[in-house]
């Protein structure tokens, strides 16, 4: 390989890499010890992390740390877990978190800034935004073992919404899972007879209290008359909306809200919208409203 075809394939590299690069990618492409020292000297490659370079200036994009993680950890290492979560965009990024990622447990690098996982078995990876990362199926096992069911069905339905693995294909996926901390739990999570899709966590603290008025299992996000509905209860013609802190807030999304509401209403439906701070801190009276609207609409089938 010539000079000119040594530095393209470099430069090529480093662009599918979001701009790093390994000292061993760099020898096996041809360049020197003396070569890759002059460079770090002269301000061309800036130390990441021991042996992975940035090249051209010292930052780095988010991305390209995590990629900077992975080739410092050895081959075969990939985000995972937290990180993981963050590149699919189904836990919200921490900046000043250690960047996670998982590699065979025959090896256990040891960097500042990075925490390695040592696996034992088969781990399913993929490539996601040209970082090397665990499948969707795998990075919600990892989180389902150390998160709260709320933030755990939140990361599955935000999974499910940026079409990354949807509920029904996640419980068969789990089959072929080796058995680890987290697929129990997972499993459980994702039970049909229990879980359903909302978009909010205000959404999955209406749940319990509707089951505690002895409604059954709703319908979610569904469109009825042209308008996503939160819960729906079809065979009762009842609709419940759930008014967010961050949601229905201006003069027009009310008016909009009201429209939604008498449409529904004109067609046969009893509407009821329950705001943030009732179903946060006045659930009983929330208990009470749907516990007798549902005994009235019961006595009207």
């Amino acid at each position: 390989m010539t000079g000119k075809s040594v530095h393209a394939a470099a430069w090529a590299l480093v662009g599918e890499q979001h701009g790093v690069i390994s000292r061993i990618q760099l020898v096996e492409l041809g360049f020197s010890a003396k070569a890759i020292e002059h460079r770090i000297a002269t301000g061309r490659l800036h130390p990441v992390f021991p042996g992975v370079y940035s090249v051209g200036r010292p930052e780095v994009s988010r991305l390209g740390r995590w990629v900077a993680a992975t080739l410092a950890c050895g081959a075969d290492a990939v985000t995972s877990h937290n990180t993981a979560a963050a590149l699919y965009g189904v836990r919200p990024y921490r900046p000043h978190e250690p960047i996670e990622v998982s590699v065979p447990s025959g090896r256990n690098p040891r960097t500042d800034g990075i925490r390695v996982h040592r696996r034992r078995g088969r781990v399913e990876t993929t490539r996601h935004q040209r970082v090397a990362v665990t499948t969707p199926v795998e990075t919600l096992v990892d989180l389902a073992a150390r998160l709260p069911r709320d933030d755990l069905e939140a990361a599955i339905n935000e999974a499910d919404k940026r079409d990354l693995v949807d509920v029904e294909a996640l419980r068969a996926a789990l089959e072929a899972v080796e058995p680890r901390p987290g697929v129990g739990i997972l499993r459980a999570t994702i039970d049909r007879r229990t879980f359903v899709y909302t978009d909010s966590r205000l959404e999955r603290r209406f749940l319990p209290i509707a089951r505690r008025a002895g409604l059954p299992h709703p319908e979610t996000q569904r469109y009825v008359n042209s308008y996503r509905v939160d819960f729906l209860w079809r065979l009762l013609g009842l609709l419940v909306e759930t008014d967010g802190l961050r949601y229905h807030r201006t003069p027009a999304q009310q008016a909009a809200d009201r429209v939604r509401d008498q449409e529904h209403a004109a067609a046969g439906l009893t509407v009821l919208r329950f705001t943030h701070g009732q179903i946060r801190y006045e659930p009983a009276h929330v208990e009470r409203i749907l516990t007798a609207v549902a005994r009235r609409l019961r006595q009207a089938a």
